[in-house]
């Protein structure tokens, strides 16, 4: 479907920011001409307590104007690739955020000459404590004001791989029709990831896979060279700042050590892939395959038992299963909604995947492509997650202490998909419903745990072998990076899973890996909203609300300090082997429920 073709009703409303291009240009004047005041204002006059905090409530301003017309100017273009109109004013306005943000490379260098009792004074104000903190704690690895503003003007060319990979994935790749079980399928990026993978027919699944990954493979070599770039820009910036590997460098601005780093990725690689591959095995018992190959991987336990679900539905099952968390938080849901925060519709040039955005200041905007399946639900809840969050978090932070790391960013999403599918687990067993009891906990499995502790756990050890590469100075391509993922592969699943051509080919499909050490932090955040989903589970509504209460920090504490406040103790691997332990109770309840329903 051509997106001129969707009905208003699917798409998300832009308008909510700003009612008109218009509004958009004449505030992203006023942006420039308060920079430009900014300018006139504080270069050369940093030099008091007070001057100081007066800078930064007028840096403030100008920020959360920039949060608007960045989004604006962006969203359109992740709605419609072939938008030319929408990725022109985007385009355009990264080279103006170029060079205003050249300009204001002074800024922080002078910060850091103040004397150090200016700013820890300054840090007793509530809406400056963080930004002064980082500042500090780049202070080793800031560079001279020439050096940093040269860095500054460059940054489109610097962000250009993420560009080239969207172009490339978007815009080049076409897909061929199919042919299984003597008829032709049209196949796409998101008919296969959508739909086509998790088909109950063996032929039209296998065959789908061959044809994606034999297309894939004729760009293998563009995404690897792009991959490389990407990568090697991150070492260069990493020596040229003073770390001693890229991933000190990465790992930085997460407010995470490489011990909890290191840590999710070996603990889940050693204990969960023998329950996971106990899972393979029960799909295998239960559809009566001779072999389970990779391409299997993601068919439902009970295809014939997942119904269809309609939007309205989804929407009924997201709404009842978070009720939980209290009217207040339900009444976010409801205005996501009712007032168009969501773009479902299933539309040619439309970003794959799923993702949250939410501007300061404003509502926030989900993207997805809704199919009617039950994942589809999963991920409308797991997107409202990041909406509630953020929209509690703007009400009550500054956008300086807004954004949360990387580590704890993916808590409240999985949190909100646990609590809904705990929710539909409870009316299985009120109804004394096994074959619906185990299409829940099969969604559990396939759905939440496999999506974020299996295949970004499995791109997330994929990247480390990576990088580690990049840290003795080596090049990569696709023939080194198909080899590390096919590694990865056979690692996790041994010889449970057969490998079939086109697997060693998954790392070209995700976007993550241009956004730093982003994919581990989907196990991480799993992990803290297993725990918080049970205590929620066993406690109701008195954990509910501690949990708002921690959503509305934002980026005021550190990843620890949230999950601590939440009940999770991060600073020990107990949780992560609780959950990985939970997984596996899981999969043991699948095969109990299938040996009683006697399909194996």
């Amino acid at each position: 479907m051509k997106r001129e073709d969707a009905k208003i009703e699917q798409t998300w409303d832009i308008s909510l920011i700003y009612k008109s291009v218009g509004e958009y240009e004449q505030q992203l004047e006023r942006y420039k001409d308060l920079i430009l005041k900014f300018i006139e204002n504080y270069k050369g006059k940093i030099n008091s307590l007070e001057i100081l905090k007066s800078s930064i409530r007028d840096m403030i301003e100008f920020s959360e104007i920039a949060s608007k017309i960045s989004h604006y100017a962006t969203l359109p273009v992740e709605a419609n690739t072939f938008d030319e109109e929408a990725e022109n004013r985007a385009n355009d306005l990264n080279q103006i955020f170029a060079e205003y943000g050249a300009m204001l490379s002074f800024y922080e260098s002078e910060i850091l000459e103040l004397d150090t009792k200016i700013l820890e004074e300054a840090k007793k104000e509530k809406d400056f404590k963080v930004f002064i903190e980082d500042i500090l704690e780049q202070k080793a690895h800031t560079l001279s004001p020439d050096v940093e503003k040269a860095l500054k003007s460059l940054s489109p060319i610097l962000n250009s791989p993420y560009r080239l990979y969207g172009e490339t994935k978007f815009k080049d790749i076409a897909f061929p029709d199919f042919e299984a079980n003597g008829e032709k399928h049209s196949l796409s990026y998101n008919k296969f990831e959508g739909s086509l993978e998790y088909s109950k027919n063996t032929e039209i699944r296998r065959n789908a896979f061959e044809a994606f990954s034999n297309t894939l493979r004729k760009y293998e070599n563009t995404t690897a060279s792009v991959y490389n770039t990407q990568v090697q820009k991150e070492k260069i910036i990493s020596k040229l700042r003073g770390y001693d590997s890229v991933f000190d460098y990465l790992l930085s601005s997460q407010k995470v050590s490489k011990e909890l780093y290191n840590r999710q990725m070996d603990i889940i690689m050693e204990e969960l892939a023998p329950h996971m591959r106990k899972y393979a095995s029960i799909l295998k018992r239960v559809h009566k395959l001779d072999t389970i190959k990779y391409s299997d991987l993601k068919m439902e336990v009970d295809p014939d038992y997942s119904k269809k679900v309609s939007y309205e539905e989804a929407e009924k099952y997201v709404l009842e299963g978070l009720s939980i968390l209290g009217d207040d938080y339900l009444a976010i849901m409801k205005e996501a909604f009712e007032n168009r925060w969501i773009d479902y519709v299933d539309s040619e040039g439309k970003s794959t995947g799923a993702f949250c955005a939410s501007p300061y200041g404003t509502n926030s905007y989900i993207l997805m492509s809704f199919n009617e399946n039950m994942s589809d639900v999963m991920t409308l809840a797991h997107e409202l997650g990041h909406a509630g969050h953020f929209q509690l978090t703007h009400k009550h932070q500054s956008i300086l202490n807004s954004e949360p790391s990387m580590y704890f960013v993916e808590s409240p999403s999985t949190t909100n998909e646990l609590i809904v599918e705990n929710h539909l687990l409870n009316v299985a067993e009120k109804d004394n419903d096994l074959r619906m009891k185990r299409w829940v906990l099969s969604q559990m499995v396939a759905k939440t745990y496999y999506h974020n502790f299996v295949t970004h756990l499995l791109e997330a050890y994929y990247q480390r072998e990576v990088y580690k590469l990049v840290d003795e100075g080596r090049q990569v391509n696709a023939k080194i990076l198909n080899k590390i993922f096919r590694e990865t592969l056979e690692k996790f699943w041994g010889d449970a899973v057969e490998l079939v051509e086109g697997s060693e080919l998954t790392w070209m499909r995700q976007p993550h890996y241009y956004m730093g050490l982003y994919p581990y932090t989907y196990s991480a955040g799993l992990t803290i909203g297993t725990q918080v989903s049970k205590k929620i589970r066993a406690e109701g509504k008195e954990v509910a609300n501690k949990w708002k209460e921690v959503l509305k920090l934002g980026g005021s504490k550190s990843p620890q300090e949230l999950a601590q406040l939440a009940g999770v103790d991060v600073s020990t691997d107990a949780p992560l082997k609780d959950t990985v332990a939970y997984i596996g109770s899981l999969i043991s309840e699948i095969e109990e429920i299938s040996v009683k329903l006697g399909e194996i």
